[in-house]
C-alpha cells in the first residue's frame, strides 16, 4: 500500500496495491506495522462502525475529546464519499486547512484520521457505506459536533452536491470551529503531539 500525508498532518491516504484476476481482486486496507512505519502513529482498532447513506447526505464534522481521543481509518465500501479532514487543533501551524478525498469501493482507498482532527464526509451515491476502523470505543459525552458548513472553513461541498445537503439534526445544530474555540472545547496542537507521543511509547 501507498502511504502519504495530506496537506493536513497526521491525517494521511492510503492507497491499497489491488492484485486482480479472473475472479476479481485482493488487497489489504491495513496493517499495523506498516501504517505505524510510514505515519509513527500506533493505531490499534477497538471499535468498527458503519454508516450507510443516501446521495448528497453530509455528516460531519465530528471528533473526539481527548481524552479519550479517538483515531479512525475510513475506507469506503460501498458506493462514492468526498471524504473530508479538517485541523481543529488549537495552536497548529495548519489550524482552519482541510484535505479532501474521493474514497470508493473500487480502488480501496482510506485515509487514517489522527486524534484531535475533525471528519466529515458527503455521499454522492445512494446507498453508500462508510467503515470506520476506531482506536477507542464509544464514550458517550465525549463528541464533538462541528457545523460542516461553517464559512470560515469553506469546505467545497457545494462542489459536490447536486441537491440539497441532507443533515441530522444534531450535524444542523452544531457551533462553528470559532465557538468551539471560545468555549474551549478543542484540543491544543501540543496536547495532541503529547497524546501521539505516549501512543507510540505505550501501544494499547
Amino acid at each position: 500500500m501507498r502511504i502519504e500525508e495530506t496537506a493536513v498532518p497526521d491525517a494521511y491516504r492510503i492507497t491499497p496495491r489491488l492484485l486482480p484476476d479472473e475472479r476479481g481482486s485482493f488487497h489489504e486496507s491495513y496493517r499495523y506495522d506498516v501504517l505505524a512505519a510510514e505515519t509513527g502513529h500506533s493505531f490499534l482498532p477497538r471499535q468498527v462502525n458503519y454508516s450507510v447513506s443516501s446521495r448528497n447526505t453530509v455528516r460531519g464534522l465530528h471528533g473526539v475529546s481527548i481524552p479519550p481521543g479517538q483515531a479512525k481509518l475510513v475506507s469506503c465500501v460501498r458506493g462514492v464519499v468526498l471524504d473530508v479532514v479538517v485541523d481543529v487543533r488549537v495552536g497548529s501551524p495548519t489550524f482552519g486547512r482541510h484535505d479532501c478525498t474521493v474514497l470508493d469501493a473500487r480502488s480501496g482507498r482510506g485515509v487514517y484520521v489522527a486524534e484531535g482532527l475533525a471528519h466529515g464526509f458527503v455521499a454522492l451515491t445512494d446507498d453508500t457505506c462508510i467503515s470506520y476502523l476506531c482506536s477507542t470505543e464509544y464514550v458517550p459525552g465525549t463528541q464533538l459536533d462541528l457545523r460542516a458548513f461553517d464559512p470560515d472553513l469553506g469546505l467545497p461541498w457545494s462542489k459536490w452536491l447536486t441537491g440539497d445537503p441532507l443533515l441530522s439534526e444534531k450535524d444542523a445544530h452544531a457551533i462553528t470551529v470559532a465557538e468551539a474555540t471560545e468555549r474551549g472545547m478543542l484540543p491544543s496542537y501540543e496536547q495532541c503531539l503529547e497524546f501521539y507521543a505516549a501512543a507510540v511509547r505505550t501501544p494499547a
